[in-house]
This record gives C-alpha cells, sequence and structure tokens, in this order.
C-alpha cells in the first residue's frame, strides 16, 4: 500500500504523541500502535456508500469444505447471479460443488490442485463478487486481493484475525471503493431483525446494555481428524480470549448503531482455565500419533467473557465457550430504559418492566407489527431454502439484492474490521491480567455523522427468489 494510516501519522508528526517508550500498565510493556492515538485520516467513507448497479452479480467461490458448498447451493436460488468460478485446494470438493450446478444456468470453472489457485480466481475480468469461505487465516489476505482485483468480497467470520488485518481490510475497501461484507448470519436471524426494528423504533427506549455469545459444543469437531482441514480449527484454539465474537456481537452492534452514531472505547476480557481441551489432547495423544503435535500444548480456556464500554456509556458482555457440555446459545440481550428482550433459552422473550415477559398473545402483536419487512417479503421462501433456519439465505439474498440494486450494505467494512478486532484485543487483554485495551476506530471519527444501516426497515429491490 502506497498510503496507510500508520504513514500519515508519521508523515505529519502525529504518531511522536507518546512514542518515547511503550506503554507501561501494571508493569505490563507493551508497544503503542500509532493508529490507536489519532485515525482522522480516511481514504473514503464507505459507510452508506452505494456502488455502482450490477444487474447479473457475477460470483467465484473460494473454500468448499464446510460452510461454500451450503452458500453455492444458496446462491443457485437467487435470481440475477451467474456462478463463474469455484476454488479449493481439494479436488474433490470442487468437484462436488460443481455437481450442486448440475441442471442449473451456472456452468463454473473449477479452480483446484495448487496453493494459489483463488489468485487466478480473483484475477479473472468476468468476476464482481468473491466469496471467502476458507480457514480464518486465509480471510483477509484473500479479501484484500481480492479487492484490489476490483472485486467486491463478502468473507465469512471472522473477517481478520490480527488487528494489523483488519486495517488491511479497511484501507484495501476505502481505496478500492469495494464492499467488504462480513457474513454474519446471525443479523439475519428472525428474532434479531424484529428486536433491531423495535430498538430502532424506540420500544426498548435508550438502548443501555447488550449481551451476545457463542455457546456451543465444538469439543469433538475440533479434535476430528477430517472436519477442519490440516485441523485448522483445532490449531486457532492455541490463543487465548474470545476467539469467535462476531455471531453474538453482531445483532447488538446493530441495535446500538456502532459505528454509526456510537462507537467502542475499551474492552476487558477474563478467560478461565482450560478444563478439557489439553485433557483431550493428551489422552488422544497417547493412542493415536496423529494428536501427537497436540500434547502438552496450552489451549484457551473454556470460558471468556469479554466486557465492552461504548462511547455513550452502554456496555456490551460477550461470551465464548466452545467446549463445555452447554446447549447451544447467543444469549441476544438488549436492554433498555423502557424494555428488554432475551432470546436464550429459545424462544425469545420480550419485556416492559420487570412484572415478567409479554404473553404469547402481546408477543404476536408485537411480531405483526414489526416485523421487518425484508422479512415480510422474503422470509417465507429464506425458510424453504434454509440455512441455519433461513437467516443464511435471507443474508445471501439481501447482499445481492444491494450489489443489483446499488444500494449501501448493511454490515460494510468497518463492521467487518470491529467486530473481528474484538478477538485479537481480547487475546491482548487476558494476556495482560485483563487490563483494559483500547478499540481503535476503524471509521476515522465518521461514526459521529454516520447513518445507522436500514436493513429493518428496507424492503429491499425487486431480486428473484427461485425456490
Amino acid at each position: 500500500m502506497k498510503t496507510n494510516r500508520r504513514d500519515f501519522l508519521k508523515t505529519s508528526g502525529l504518531a511522536c504523541i507518546g512514542m518515547a517508550g511503550p506503554a507501561v500498565v501494571r508493569g505490563y510493556a507493551a508497544p503503542i500502535d500509532e493508529r490507536l492515538i489519532n485515525t482522522s485520516f480516511q481514504h473514503f467513507n464507505m459507510s452508506g456508500y452505494a456502488a455502482p448497479k450490477i444487474e447479473t452479480v457475477r460470483i467465484g467461490f473460494i473454500g468448499l469444505g464446510n460452510r461454500g458448498p451450503a452458500a453455492v447451493e444458496r446462491m443457485i436460488h437467487i435470481g440475477g447471479t451467474d456462478i463463474k468460478a469455484l476454488c479449493d485446494l481439494r479436488p474433490e470438493k470442487a468437484a462436488a460443488a460443481k455437481q450442486l450446478l448440475k441442471d442449473t444456468t451456472h456452468n463454473a470453472d473449477i479452480y483446484t490442485g495448487k496453493e494459489d489457485e483463488w489468485k487466478k480466481l480473483c484475477d479473472r475480468k468476468d468476476i464482481d463478487l468473491v466469496y471467502i469461505a476458507t480457514p480464518w487465516s486465509l480471510h483477509t489476505p484473500m479479501a484484500v486481493y481480492a479487492m484490489n482485483q476490483g472485486k467486491h468480497v463478502c468473507v465469512e467470520v471472522p473477517a481478520a484475525k490480527t488487528l494489523e488485518e483488519c486495517w488491511q481490510l479497511v484501507e484495501t475497501s476505502e481505496k478500492t471503493k469495494k464492499h467488504c461484507i462480513i457474513l454474519e448470519n446471525c443479523c439475519y436471524d428472525f428474532f434479531e431483525l424484529l428486536t433491531l426494528n423495535m430498538a430502532r423504533q424506540g420500544l426498548f427506549g435508550e438502548i443501555v446494555h447488550g449481551e451476545g455469545a457463542y455457546i456451543h459444543t465444538l469439543l469433538e469437531g475440533n479434535f476430528s481428524k477430517d472436519k477442519y482441514y490440516n485441523s485448522w480449527r483445532l490449531k486457532e484454539n492455541f490463543r487465548n480470549g474470545n476467539l469467535y465474537p462476531t455471531h453474538g456481537l453482531g445483532p447488538v452492534a446493530q441495535a446500538m448503531d456502532i459505528n454509526r452514531g456510537d462507537k467502542m472505547d475499551f474492552l476487558v476480557a477474563v478467560s478461565g482455565n482450560d478444563f478439557q481441551m489439553a485433557a483431550m489432547a493428551n489422552e488422544l495423544a497417547a493412542k493415536d500419533d496423529f494428536y501427537k503435535p497436540f500434547a502438552g500444548k496450552k489451549f484457551r480456556g473454556n470460558m471468556n467473557t469479554t466486557t465492552i464500554r461504548t462511547n455513550k456509556g452502554r456496555t456490551i458482555m460477550l461470551q465464548h465457550d466452545v467446549t463445555s457440555p452447554n446447549v447451544y446459545s447467543r444469549i441476544h440481550k438488549i436492554s433498555g430504559t423502557k424494555g428488554s428482550c432475551l432470546k436464550y433459552p429459545l424462544p425469545g422473550k420480550i419485556a416492559f418492566g420487570h412484572e415478567g415477559w409479554v404473553t404469547e398473545e402481546e408477543f404476536k402483536n408485537l411480531e405483526s407489527k414489526y416485523t421487518a419487512p425484508i422479512v415480510n417479503k422474503v422470509g417465507e421462501m429464506a425458510k424453504q431454502v434454509g440455512g441455519h433456519g433461513g437467516m443464511d439465505f435471507l443474508m445471501d439474498w439481501r447482499t445481492i439484492d444491494c450489489l443489483r440494486n446499488g444500494l449501501p450494505v448493511d454490515m460494510d467494512v468497518y463492521d467487518a474490521a470491529l467486530w473481528s478486532s474484538i478477538a485479537p484485543l481480547s487475546e491482548k487483554s487476558v494476556a495482560n491480567r485483563s487490563n483494559s485495551i483500547d478499540i481503535p476506530d476503524f471509521t476515522a471519527g465518521s461514526w459521529k455523522t454516520n447513518r445507522p444501516v436500514d436493513i429493518s426497515l428496507s424492503t429491499g429491490g425487486t431480486t428473484e427468489v427461485k425456490i
């Protein structure tokens, strides 16, 4: 990159502020990231940006292991699309995805067998959107390369692993004016959209607190020999923090208008001990040489709890536990001065006082009045196509509809960077005895004037759904 925020700060002299030495907190010394001192430089504000309309969105998919094939299959049901290319390192995975296109109008080329085949896909001139569903470490490199080749990108969660990668996404999207859309499907779940619309209409009053989580038992899957290529996800668990924050955080951030009227200021993260993963690694290694590289390793703690404070004094609590035998939960709690909602345990509940949750009849009346127009338009069809109950399809349909009709996307690059940054920032806090860590302002101050996303009120365009 020829110019980035770091270069700007150095040449302007602002980087010298506080750079005489490292920051010292309770005996912990850490180098200062100059972009935390001043982030007033912005190439172009991508918030609210409407890219030129694309009548037919030509798509290339990278990563066809776990989530990729389902995305390919969903896209077949969305009008105004043309699947041009499929890429996976493993030939059998690419071939299986190609079979999904049988008896459709899509005729995709396959890229497989070599580590850098995905670049050939991105280099093509006849692709508008690159859809990335690979291991986490490849998300940012692929997204950055694709944007630099003139492509919009959809990237699975988390969009980035490091703070540096978060900035790379922001700077590249701003310079290329290409969308970097984080594939946070939970923002399109039906209760989350209902309560977002209610929050926007003021039914909860002023939002004061939110909670989200990813509590999902993945112990056996992480130690599976074939579920994750080259055991990539098991290796991610050597990091200690909230490694997967976006599912719970995304809907809460939208309800609080984060990046669009408020911003996150700092976080504090606490991790407990690892009570299961190291023991399982050692037990498996004693019986099977495959697991010997994981024996004796230090894994993340079972539960991580991260607390965030915003500029307006709101708080957010996030939790991450994918080891303990818990019932699945994303929590999804929104608390305001006039009411609150809570989704887990299921079904979701709404309250307007301490007396208790509204009755089933009252809930149905609220649902009838405040269901998001986009759900009224394509929600039932989304449930038929599927993908976590329909929210995956609703996410994909909305993405294509925005690109086809020149609409601003619901989740822009600042959301991708901010939500993903919680993972590395929580790691820093845990490593620093749970001291507070500042959260960068990826919008360079434009959060003060950016307008909220309109997903809860939008009916979308005219993109066809093919059942």
